[in-house]
């Protein structure tokens, strides 16, 4: 066995109803007032109002920030870290998008480095202020993650990467991702799908044993339970695997890096303003078709994890069969199929074949180099 590094958030409450803990978990790490980033569409339902209740029950002050935006540009996160500027700590409370612009806010308002220094991998060095996680979907993991996504100028995505931004405290109530809508759901439980399996097929060097078996477990419960979330969005036992199963994929790819599919998605949600999941989704089965190639083993080796029906398979066939049982499962679930019904023009693909080019953080761990061409091939397929 080689050597490898696994860091993950260091402390998780999970179960329904845990909300009403937050107050006395984050007053156990935060003191004098906090603040909370969320989104205007959280502060339309009771989540945030019960957030701040459990908080000043348990003697904490709260500020609230609410101008998070899908895919938050640095403004955002400007404002956010403004904002945290002189609080005793930063509760992140909704999607990726929150938890990503709490994270940063934690760090910008605890330190004193600028946004341009921190981009990168391993360039946010920290202090950052106490920090806790409340996830309300159930797809980005960020909740365990040490990245944090921002969209620089017009369309392109910078990550910053790095074991300081990981949260104190992951909250997941399972409860809190009853209200999601159907479409919200699926896409973003296929965009955890591709974390485990991104994760398990990384070919990154701190690809670890560690990731690998939480991929596995994380396949496991949301290969079974996506569908019936998706159709039966009041089954919190298939809302608690699909919570579950996005935070093990999470700690899996924040340790063993996701790859060409996060590559080739996020042009298409940079430039075409499409929700990141449904981005995933959309390049997902040929990507794998395209790795399959010259690598099936990984996708032959958990096929059947997600999809017992595909046990009796082997090699290039199981990874082929990985591939259309994915797709499958997202057209079951009611998710676009095509760039084209994205409004994306056959005319654009180049231009977001030369924009993945520039995502090297990620195609380096792809397991097959993919090169312009093969990009263009991807997104043609796709189209």
């Amino acid at each position: 066995m080689t050597g490898f590094t696994f860091n993950t958030t260091p402390s998780i409450r999970m179960g329904a109803g845990a909300l009403e803990d937050l107050g006395a978990l984050a007053a156990a790490r935060m003191k004098g007032t906090v603040l909370i980033v969320t989104d205007p569409g959280m502060m339309r339902t009771e989540i945030v109002e019960r957030a701040e209740a459990s908080l000043l029950a348990a003697g904490l002050g709260v500020n609230i920030f609410t101008e998070v935006s899908a895919d938050p540009p640095e403004e955002v996160v400007l404002a956010a870290a403004r904002a945290a500027t002189g609080t005793g700590g930063v509760i992140g409370i909704g999607g990726g998008s929150s938890l990503d612009v709490a994270k940063l806010a934690a760090l910008l308002a605890g330190g004193d480095q600028m946004l341009a220094e921190v981009y990168g991998v391993g360039n946010a060095k920290g202090p950052r202020l106490g920090l806790i996680a409340v996830p309300t979907t159930a797809g980005t993991g960020s909740e365990v993650t040490p990245i944090s996504i921002v969209t620089t100028g017009a369309s392109e995505k910078m990550g910053v990467v790095s074991p300081v931004i990981l949260p104190d405290l992951a909250l997941l109530d399972p409860e809190l991702t009853l209200g999601l809508p159907a479409h919200v759901t699926a896409a973003t439980g296929i965009d955890a799908m591709v974390h485990a399996i991104e994760a398990y097929a990384s070919a990154s060097a701190n690809n670890n044993p560690v990731s690998r078996a939480l991929a596995c477990e994380a396949l496991r419960l949301m290969g079974g339970a996506l569908e019936r979330a998706v159709h039966q969005p009041g089954d919190i036992d298939a809302r608690a695997d699909m919570l579950l199963g996005s935070l093990l994929a999470g700690q899996a790819f924040a340790n063993s890096p996701v790859a060409a599919v996060h590559a080739l998605a996020y042009p298409i949600g940079g430039h075409y303003k499409v929700p990141h999941g449904l981005s995933n989704a959309l390049v997902l089965p040929h990507v794998l078709r395209f790795n399959a190639v010259t690598a099936p083993g990984p996708y032959a080796e958990i096929a059947a994890i997600a999809f017992p029906d595909l046990k009796a398979l082997r090699g290039q066939e199981a990874a082929a069969g990985f591939a259309q049982s994915l797709a499958d499962l997202s057209a079951r679930c009611g998710l676009q199929q095509t760039l084209r019904e994205m409004g994306i023009e056959k005319e654009a693909l180049a231009m977001l074949a030369r924009d993945a080019m520039n995502q090297t953080r990620l195609l380096v761990n792809n397991p097959r180099p993919v090169g312009y061409d093969d990009a263009l091939a991807i997104y043609e397929a796709a189209w």
